[in-house]
């Protein structure tokens, strides 16, 4: 079977926003994600504990956006920390959420106050998180992929 995120040619990729896949499931279709924010192999990757912190923000924050929380089934980080995936409801492309991902991000690089959820109660490991990073790299996305975002940054490579 191939996995189709494995066939992405990641010495190529660029930070960004992807459509990874998209799925039927009964008559609904889900679009994933892939939310970029480092170059793959070419650049530290995001630690742990600030991409749960910026896990927690971009929940909270898409799960109440008044035009899109009736569409979000998944926001999480990747395993190989260079991004975030997002599945939305609808047949979506990369075009239809930027505006959706600069309010989501600015929402997490200006975030004030106690991490969302961040008790032993609400998290499986609450213990690691760090809202500072967590701050630098939602800034650090926005400002140099989201704010200009060209074609290219939205077009898996060939």
């Amino acid at each position: 079977m191939e996995v189709a995120s494995f066939s992405v040619d990641h010495d190529r990729m660029l930070r960004g926003v992807y459509v990874s896949r998209k799925d039927k499931v009964g008559d609904e279709i889900l679009t994933t994600f892939d939310i970029r924010m480092k170059l793959p192999n070419k650049e530290p990757v995001l630690d742990n504990p600030a991409i749960h912190t910026l896990e927690h923000l971009m929940a909270v924050y898409l799960r109440s956006e008044k035009n899109w929380a009736d569409k979000v089934i998944y926001v999480g980080p990747m395993g190989c920390r260079t991004g975030m995936y997002l599945i939305l409801k609808g047949d979506l492309e990369s075009c239809d959420i930027i505006d959706l991902l600069k309010d989501t991000f600015k929402y997490a690089a200006d975030f004030e106050g106690d991490v969302p959820a961040a008790q032993s109660k609400q998290c499986g490991n609450y213990l690691d998180h760090n809202l500072v990073f967590a701050k630098y790299e939602a800034k650090k996305y926005y400002d140099e992929v989201l704010s200009d975002i060209k074609e290219e940054n939205m077009i898996y490579p060939a």
